[in-house]
């Protein structure tokens, strides 16, 4: 059974294989301490523990899961959070990948369309003692407008294209990391810096495979 070292060693190893298509040859020393210091046992069904080390995702219930430890690292890596930026992340999911910025940014604003999964990771966060976590309930599509705008933008599930709205609450300079791509179908994760003015810059980092990123009906009234 794998622990945390050989989990660091499979993402330090995989970073390497990757180099050629994403341009970073090692991930950064925070990100680093980061996936060391929180505990991914704690984010996995219990009668998975001793898989949670394994660099591959694993099944969270409600057709999602908890992404492999090399995509969420590579990830929050892309984003080049500073001790002081404001993150939002799409796709609370289990609360690993949230953790895991919450070591990095001073805050850190988290959505969840699955109301029981959104329930279980603040229970999480609550009881790991992640302070600088703020997570409510709603469509990815919409960000979360009230506190924007945002340093950095991860979505951790698939969308077909790059959300306006999500744009829209980027800071210039900002950097939003998304997998684009259409359910079981080809999916590339994208990084997008915001420009003031003229096209965004994007850069493709890897092909990849999410589970897609649900959009609600909208209500009229």
């Amino acid at each position: 059974m794998k622990n945390i070292h050989h989990m660091l060693e499979d993402i330090r190893q995989e970073t390497l294989l990757t180099a050629f298509l994403t341009g970073r040859k090692t991930l950064s020393p925070e990100v680093m301490e980061a996936m060391r210091d929180v505990p991914r046992e704690q984010f996995v069904d219990p009668g998975m523990t001793c898989l949670a080390f394994d660099n591959g995702p694993l099944p969270i219930g409600y057709g999602q899961t908890i992404s492999q430890p090399f995509i969420v690292a590579l990830m929050t890596d892309f984003l080049d959070i500073k001790p002081t930026d404001a993150i939002l992340e799409i796709g609370t999911g289990s609360g690993y990948q949230t953790a895991i910025l919450s070591l990095l940014a001073a805050r850190v604003y988290t959505l969840e369309v699955i109301e029981d999964l959104s329930l279980e990771a603040v229970d999480r966060f609550k009881r790991l003692a992640y302070q600088n976590i703020h997570a409510k309930v709603g469509n990815g599509y919409d960000g979360w407008p009230e506190q924007a705008p945002y340093d950095g933008i991860i979505v951790t599930a698939a969308a077909p294209y790059v959300p306006d709205a999500l744009i829209d609450q980027l800071k210039v300079g900002g950097r939003l990391v998304i997998p684009l791509g259409h359910p079981f179908g080809h999916q590339e994760l994208i990084l997008l810096e915001k420009r003031a003015k003229g096209p965004h810059k994007i850069s493709k980092i890897l092909d990849v495979a999410f589970v897609p990123l649900v959009d609600q009906p909208k209500k009229w009234h």
